[in-house]
Formats: C-alpha cells, structure tokens, sequence
C-alpha cells in the first residue's frame, strides 16, 4: 500500500513510535487506533500488535500539533483500558503507555522535539497523576539516558518499595497504568528476527553474544538485544534495537545471527520490523535478503518525505 501524503524535506517532520502495552485484546487496540482519528496533521503510518510481546507500537508521523494530540488521545483511551496488574506478556514494560520517542526526521530540529517531550511530559503526569521520566535528549540524569538504566532503575525502587524520583508526576506509579518514559532521541530501528526453535537458551545465547561484541565488532555498534519466547507460535526470537541505525546493515547483521544459530543447530525464519526504518538500513539489498516476508513500502521512512 503506498503512502497517502508526504512531507517536504526542507521542513521535515516528527516520527513518534508510541508503545502500548496491549497487543492481545482487540477492543483495546481498535480503541487506541480510533482514538488518533479525525486529527489532520498527523498520519498513523504503521501498527502492528503482537500477543507474546502484549504490545502494540503506534507510528505517527507529523508536526507538533498534531502529534501531540496523537499521543495525548491514544494515552487517553490506553489508560482507561489496560491494567498492569493483570498484564502478562514477554516484553519488559513500565506503563501502559510504556514509551513516547519523537525523533526529527529530514530537517526537523530536535531542539522542538526536546521542547514538544517536555510539554506532553508535563500534560501526562496532570492528567493522568502519572509519573514521566524523560529519557536520551531530554535525561535530567547523566546517568540515566537510555530506557534499559531507567527501566532497571524504576523495577529496581519497586521492588525495594522505594520513593520513585520522576521528572513529572508522582513518586508513586499509577495503579493501573504504571509509569511513562518518553523523550527526543534520534532514529531507531526496532527489529525482531526468528528463530525456528522452542529453545529459549538459543535466541538468548545469541542476543548475549551481540551485547557482548556491539563494542568491538563495527557492524553491530549501539545493538541492544534480547531473546525472548514466543509462546503461540512455539518460536524463540531475538528482539533488538538498533540505535546507530546509520552504521548498521541489517542485511548484514540477518547473517551474522543466521550463523551463530546455525552453530547452535538452529534455523532463522523471517524478520519483523516494527514501525519505520531508514532505506539505508539495507545497504543497497532486498528485503528479501533479512527474510522481510510482509514487507510494506509504508515502512521505508524516506518513502513519506518529498
């Protein structure tokens, strides 16, 4: 399906790939899909919802306004629903809205994306008397910057019934819907692959060994990962983020764990990117050659600038 609108380069725009921590309950995910419509200034360019992870990411595309209103709605409509005391899914969370990034795409300032974060930050905790914690461009901790240290930092203070210390909010997480972490960062890339194996120890033993070499093999400089089950399917995968998207091939980075699984006796099935990536990101190559099976040129970020 092709994009519906583009944006000119010489403005550009704000990309916001907001995750939910709801991926199973359809009523749910309609709810906070419906809750962005009728806002003209932005796009939903890309959803997708898994039920192991019980995680949705929303990507909306467009500029302050508008995206601002994107995000304030679909919180709206994620709070009423989604109770993190019965929530059960693989993938690490604090909030129901769990993560907010607004990343500057094209020529859009990121010093306005650092100002927008602050703004929603300070329109979440008071309406929702929930607790923000702003994260990579907009960390007030020097050593709190990513989401893993402040996400670790947050399970480590509720696990010892400790005073949380957000940014705005509370020093106590909703009882319902938890925490939110948000902030400007630069481009991501959020990419899911495969493995056709039931053995968790595999898909985990391979995202080990990425963190273990992101610092000293180039091709795989700021890689975060984790191997996590997929209980549905009867597959393990290995779940990454690429967060210096600009120097990895993903083609690249397909074979290396395409190797080390078939080291382990395993094989790779196919990949699943959430939300947009840069075209860059294949150096040249196929989809076909991460094994991209539902590849979708909405999902090419430099298909919605002119």
């Amino acid at each position: 399906m092709p994009v519906e609108r583009t944006f000119p380069c010489e403005i550009g725009f704000i990309q916001s790939a907001v995750n939910y921590s709801e991926g199973c309950r359809s009523d749910v995910i309609d709810g906070i899909l419906r809750a962005s419509e009728g806002i003209p200034e932005i796009v939903v360019a890309d959803y997708s919802a898994d039920a192991d992870h019980n995680r949705m990411v929303v990507t909306y595309l467009g500029l302050p306004n508008g995206i601002s209103k994107a995000i304030l709605s679909g919180a709206r409509a994620a709070v009423e629903e989604i109770d993190l005391r019965r929530h059960i899914g693989v993938h690490p969370r604090l909030g129901a809205v769990d993560v907010i990034p607004l990343t500057p795409i094209a020529n859009f300032p990121l010093e306005t994306c650092i100002s927008l974060a602050e703004d929603i930050g300070s329109q979440l905790a008071a309406e929702f008397n929930i607790p923000v914690f702003f994260y990579e461009k907009n960390a007030k901790r020097n050593c709190l910057k990513s989401l893993p240290e402040i996400r670790a930092e947050v399970l480590r203070s509720l696990d010892r019934n400790e005073t949380l210390h957000p940014d705005y909010g509370p020093s106590l997480p909703h009882p319902t819907a938890g925490c939110v972490v948000l902030g400007a960062r630069e481009p991501l890339v959020a990419w899911n692959v495969t493995l056709l194996s039931n053995d968790l120890s595999m898909a985990k033993r391979i995202a080990k060994k990425i963190r273990r070499n992101r610092d000293t093999v180039p091709e795989l400089e700021g890689v975060r990962s984790l191997g996590l089950q997929l209980t549905t399917k009867s597959l393990t995968q290995v779940s990454m983020n690429l967060t210096r998207p600009e120097r990895n091939s993903m083609p690249w980075i397909f074979r290396y764990i395409q190797r080390q699984a078939n080291m382990l006796g395993a094989e790779v099935g196919e990949s699943e990117i959430i939300g947009l990536i840069p075209l860059s990101c294949l150096r040249g190559e196929s989809p076909s050659q991460i094994a991209w099976t539902k590849f979708n040129e909405r999902q090419i970020i430099d298909n919605w600038i002119r």
